[in-house]
């Protein structure tokens, strides 16, 4: 479907700050498509003078961040407009007695943490590309890493939002405060949404103190066996890690390896009783113990975003049933479909990342298989070669779709954001 050409003169018009220019035909494609312009919208009006400048002109937007999910979704059926929240970069509040922030969408998380941590405080998330990734597309695509063992989703720490509809409105929704708000919960709506629904242009968060110790036990050479007795171990105890995952490989030679990450942070005192605690329970079922910190912690930890992060296969994201995680790593050889595959997950939600690296035919097979088991469940597709997008749903059945699709008929009512990317 060919780019409709944009008036940039009539959008400069509006009289908002807002920057437009030409796209790189490599850093700003999706998939492929190139977008028609590129517009930068400096304040949250400018982002509500654009949506509704587009809509009347039936234009297709996509909303990016830092880009950092450029990867996720469908192929693009048109980008008229690329709507880059970057410049949108500042704190607006941080209530330092009430543990709460509010930003805007376009800040960086690793920006917005290094400014809290001269207050001692922190948002707890650590998705891939942390210091890079932006609050709106965090929250957009309510992605997340191995802490949310403890801390959870952006969901489950944002407490109000501010979204710029394609009317031109600008709504808020929630609080700045920790409590209960009356009305309707748009920051949970948006939440996973993918930038199908309005865009975001600013959130409030709940925020923890920043802790200043953190070890990490390394469980390693497990079997189906071992992994099940470390799990129950860890589980039938009162230790309170703020990351409990697993790494497993297998590939065609037939060889594999499992590891368990099991990482405490806190006050020093604390993070040494709970090392402690936690050596002698799982030590009682399994031997191959190393506890590390500083530097070789954050290396073990680099390693593991690894999967995700060093580009390389398809990834794709999956839940199961906690008690049956030596169960769905036995199946992987099976399922992968004859794929080199690597698992990495958080043991106690029962979700994860799963890398399957192979020609684009087994990899379409895989997924497949994947989708048919039992096993495993919610498999989405979230890094792919345009030529797997071409014959694979990303997303794959949505739940509750007549539901999802009336909500993106009332915020969106001409199909103007998403570019048919995301899951509605």
């Amino acid at each position: 479907m060919p780019i409709t050409t944009v008036q940039t003169s009539d959008l400069i018009a509006l009289g908002h700050p807002i920057d437009i220019r030409p796209p790189d035909h490599v850093a700003d494609s999706i998939d492929g498509v190139v977008p028609g312009t590129i517009v930068q919208p400096r304040t949250a009006d400018a982002v509500a003078a654009t949506l509704a400048w587009a809509s009347e002109r039936r234009l297709s937007v996509v909303i990016r961040g830092a880009g950092t999910k450029s990867s996720w979704g469908r192929i693009p059926q048109r980008v008229d407009l690329l709507l880059d929240m970057r410049a949108l970069n500042r704190v607006i509040a941080h209530r330092q007695g009430d543990l709460t922030v509010t930003a805007e969408a376009g800040l960086p998380l690793g920006g917005l943490n290094q400014a809290l941590a001269a207050h001692g405080q922190w948002l707890p998330l650590d998705p891939p590309f942390a210091g890079r990734a932006t609050i709106g597309g965090l929250l957009a695509t309510n992605d997340s890493g191995p802490r949310r063992h403890r801390f959870g989703t952006p969901r489950d720490l944002v407490i109000g939002v501010q979204i710029a509809t394609t009317d031109g409105q600008l709504t808020r929704s929630g609080g700045q405060v920790v409590k209960n708000v009356a009305g309707y919960d748009l920051s949970k709506l948006l939440s996973g949404s993918c930038g199908q629904l309005a865009a975001i242009v600013g959130a409030t968060f709940k925020l923890l103190p920043r802790q200043s110790a953190s070890n990490t036990l390394v469980i390693d050479r497990l079997d189906a066996a071992a992994l099940a007795r470390v799990i129950s171990a860890v589980f039938d105890s009162q230790l309170e890690p703020s990351a409990f995952e697993v790494h497993a490989v297998r590939n065609g030679s037939g060889s594999e390896a499992t590891r368990c990450l099991l990482r405490f942070e806190s006050v020093p005192d604390v993070v040494h009783a709970e090392v402690a605690a936690a050596r002698a329970r799982v030590g009682a079922v399994h031997s191959a113990i190393e506890v590390v910190e500083g530097e070789a912690e954050e290396r073990v930890w680099r390693r593991h975003d690894s999967v995700i992060c060093d580009g390389r296969g398809l990834v794709v994201r999956a839940s199961w049933l906690p008690a049956q995680l030596p169960h769905v790593i036995d199946q992987l050889p099976r399922l992968a479909a004859g794929c080199d595959c690597e698992l990495t997950g958080r043991i106690g939600v029962g979700a994860g990342l799963l890398r399957l690296d192979g020609a684009p035919a087994r990899q379409i097979d895989a997924v497949e298989r994947l989708r048919g088991s039992s096993a495993v469940g919610n498999i989405v597709v979230t890094r792919a070669g345009v030529d797997i997008k071409s014959k694979l749903d990303v997303w794959g059945a949505l739940p509750n779709r007549a539901v999802v699709e009336s909500i993106k008929r009332e915020l969106d009512p001409h199909g103007t954001l998403g570019a048919n990317r995301g899951p509605l």
